[in-house]
């Protein structure tokens, strides 16, 4: 029997680990790097104009307010982006933003 997958395309049978910051953080496969993060606790990790922390606003790609950078790609949306098995992901400040 295939295993069970969900409308997103999550696969809970087929872990995978990211490295946060350095940290390592565990998710499945299927998921975005926002969904890995936010699964893992984090609800911010990035820092816009004011300083004021950020992290997933709209979900959708808009908005542009949970840039990463992922294993050396800047300006990476955490929310468009699937994560995938040994991904290195990077926070980034205000003075690191492209915008």
């Amino acid at each position: 029997m295939p295993a069970a997958r969900d409308a997103a395309g999550r696969r809970p049978d087929v872990p995978l680990r990211i490295t946060v910051d350095g940290e390592p953080v565990a998710g499945v496969a299927g998921q975005t790097i926002a969904g890995v993060l936010l699964a893992s606790g984090r609800r911010t990790w990035r820092s816009g104009p004011s300083g004021a922390p950020r992290g997933v606003f709209c979900g959708i790609g808009a908005c542009f307010d949970c840039l990463v950078t992922v294993n050396g790609v800047r300006d990476v949306r955490a929310c468009r982006r699937r994560a995938r098995d040994g991904d290195t992901v990077a926070t980034q400040s205000r003075g690191e933003d492209a915008r």
